[in-house]
């Protein structure tokens, strides 16, 4: 893409993307950047405004008027935040206004490293190298239980397994741009897999994709 390059990541919540996409931005020079901290900065927005959730144009309003600083809201990976988040991110207009936020951002030399649940298949459907990375559910709710108990939160597993599950199925059933693998994504399954064999394997493969002339160090 005219001398950048774009890496999109895509996958569940808590599969392990953010760990992947932040660890590929900073071996390979490229910018990075959480989309999914986007849509929970709206859902900050819709929340504090005491908008509706489900009233998409409402919802619209406040992704039109995001700015980056919005991205540095203390309480963003609030579980409740993060509920919110996957609700307005299930509406088409808000996904819209958001689009072009995050293809300037990724068009902006020299590129980036980009994860969420519909890079590879709507933002950067020509994206150089695509990662969908996945695990085990029960795995993934360990992972967010985990993260939650470590900022002094109150949080039951059963509870955070029966959220990451609805918020699944939300993400994959949405009418517009579902949580789903781009065809030529490669597959990270991190149930097994520690965070630097993660990315050491996703090294390996855009390595091989880039090739010598790539911005690798």
């Amino acid at each position: 893409m005219d001398g950048v390059i774009v890496i999109a990541v895509d996958g569940p919540v808590a599969a392990g993307k953010g760990t992947l996409a932040r660890e590929l931005a900073a071996r390979t020079g490229l910018r990075h950047l959480d989309s999914g901290m986007i849509y929970r900065a709206v859902a900050a927005l819709v929340l504090e405004a005491g908008d509706d959730s489900g009233d998409g144009r409402a919802c619209r309003r406040r992704a039109e008027r995001l700015v980056v600083a919005d991205l540095e809201r203390p309480g963003l990976r609030d579980q409740k935040i993060g509920s919110m988040a996957s609700r307005v991110a299930a509406h088409r207009d808000v996904r819209e206004a958001l689009v072009g936020f995050q293809r300037r951002f990724g068009r902006t030399p020299p590129g980036a490293v980009i994860d969420g649940r519909d890079i590879g298949t709507v933002v950067f459907p020509d994206a150089d190298v695509k990662f969908f990375v996945t695990a085990h559910v029960r795995a993934r709710a360990a992972r967010r239980h985990r993260e939650l108990v470590s900022m002094g939160e109150t949080a039951d597993f059963g509870n955070v397994l029966q959220e990451l599950s609805e918020r699944d199925r939300r993400d994959s059933e949405r009418a517009w741009a579902p949580l789903r693998k781009a065809d030529d994504a490669v597959v990270i399954d991190t149930t097994k897999l520690d965070a630097a064999a993660a990315a050491e394997k996703a090294l390996d493969i855009v390595r091989h994709r880039l090739g010598a002339a790539s911005v690798l160090s």
